[in-house]
């Protein structure tokens, strides 16, 4: 099972220009992919996801790069195509486009979008998204892609019912670890590969001031074993050093 590792919060002036050295470290210690969390409004600040992958693709070469995950209801599909193929320029086929429906009304209110129809809005959403990635035209748009461009995989943030969903319609599964137990993120697991699923990633494993290293290891064993292919780590205020977190994953 690969690690990886969410890029930020950055929680102090002092650290808010950091964002290229944190990804320098963070692949330097040997996490093999780096993410950015989707939130605006919930009384704290998380970069924008798009920003910063670009920062870190700036100065990074090798390691994947991915939205985990990107709230699709909260944009017009065809900004947020031209953003992905632009950010596609600077880290080409190691771009990861996680998306999912949204589960946070605060989002929805800042964004002035309908949270209830959040669902509608997204299967809306994906059609244009998904055409506009594939050859650059969607109705009366042409975003004219470079052709040397990539194409990001997509992969689908969601859980219950939609799990067989994203078996069957996406190259990959997001699954958060912030809300549900482990037991839970593995039961799940074993639906998504009965589904049929390839990739399956586990992310927001959060980790702060009162995280045990050694029960962090047997959760990351428990989803290496599982069968999940990569684990996403967030590394909050007092969290322990990256380096002793990669450290636990071989």
């Amino acid at each position: 099972m690969r690690l990886g590792a969410l890029l930020g919060p950055v929680v102090d002036a002092a650290a808010a220009s950091t964002l290229p050295d944190q990804a320098r470290g963070l692949v330097a210690d040997g996490y093999a992919s780096l993410w950015s969390a989707h939130a605006v409004g919930r009384g704290f600040m998380l970069t924008d996801p798009l920003i910063a992958l670009a920062a870190a693709a700036s100065v990074t070469d090798r390691v994947e790069i991915g939205t985990a995950v990107l709230q699709l209801p909260l944009y017009r599909p065809a900004e947020l195509a031209h953003r992905v193929l632009s950010l596609a320029q600077l880290c080409g086929s190691r771009l990861l486009l996680g998306i999912g429906a949204g589960s946070t009304r605060a989002d929805f209110a800042a964004a002035g979008a309908d949270f209830a129809r959040r669902f509608a809005t997204f299967d809306a959403s994906l059609a244009v998204l998904r055409a506009l990635l594939l050859n650059g035209r969607a109705d009366d748009v042409d975003l004219a892609p470079w052709p040397a461009v990539s194409r990001p995989a997509l992969l689908f943030g969601t859980w219950g019912v939609n799990v067989e969903r994203a078996a069957r319609e996406f190259d990959g599964w997001i699954a958060s670890a912030a809300y549900r137990t482990t037991e839970q993120v593995v039961a799940a697991l074993a639906r998504y590969r009965a589904g049929g699923g390839g990739r399956a990633i586990v992310s927001t494993i959060r980790l702060d001031r009162s995280t045990d290293l050694g029960a962090l290891k047997d959760q990351l064993d428990r989803f290496a074993n599982a069968g999940f292919d990569d684990a996403v780590v967030m590394f909050l205020p007092g969290a322990p050093a990256p380096v002793k977190v990669r450290a636990l994953v071989r």
